[in-house]
């Protein structure tokens, strides 16, 4: 279960510093979006999302360029690093993350392990990557994705 007071202090802590935030997802479905929506007040700050379920969108609506998913699969850190950086521009806000990963059941012939998330965060400043490997379940996997990446916004945006 994730914790709205993670994403009410997310909320707090960007809108103390004029920040807004976006999201493109794949893996999470939007869940990192619903999340933030549920705490009242998000709209302060949350500007909206792309859910990239596919990975055509990923290059259509986000602009990921189709050779930087030929090169390093739609599971990786410059998959997620560029999903961040173009949801920026696209969602016009300050603060994008962005996820993608494989939370199973299967695993396709060289793809990413079942478990393998890679998300990002993207600034004016730059872009803070993580990797993570769970062994849960699918949905656990989804949500321990979005819990993980509130805390990373609470350690880097909160006073």
């Amino acid at each position: 279960m994730i914790d709205l007071q993670k994403a009410a202090r997310v909320i707090k802590a960007l809108k103390s510093k004029n920040l807004t935030l976006g999201s493109v997802e794949s893996l999470t479905g939007g869940m990192f979006a619903s999340t933030i929506c549920s705490v009242a007040g998000a709209s302060a700050v949350f500007r909206g999302a792309l859910v990239t379920y596919a990975t055509d969108l990923k290059t259509k609506l986000d602009h990921v360029d189709c050779d930087t998913i030929r090169e390093f699969g739609v599971v990786s850190k410059e998959v997620a690093d560029s999903m961040a950086i173009h949801g920026r521009d696209v969602l016009g806000a300050d603060v994008v993350v962005s996820f993608t990963g494989n939370a199973g059941p299967t695993k396709e012939a060289g793809a990413a392990p079942v478990g393998r998330v890679d998300m990002a965060i993207a600034t004016k400043y730059g872009v803070v990557e993580m990797e993570q490997d769970f062994t849960l379940s699918r949905n656990e996997i989804r949500e321990a994705s979005v819990d993980l990446m509130l805390d990373r916004l609470i350690a880097i945006f909160e006073n």
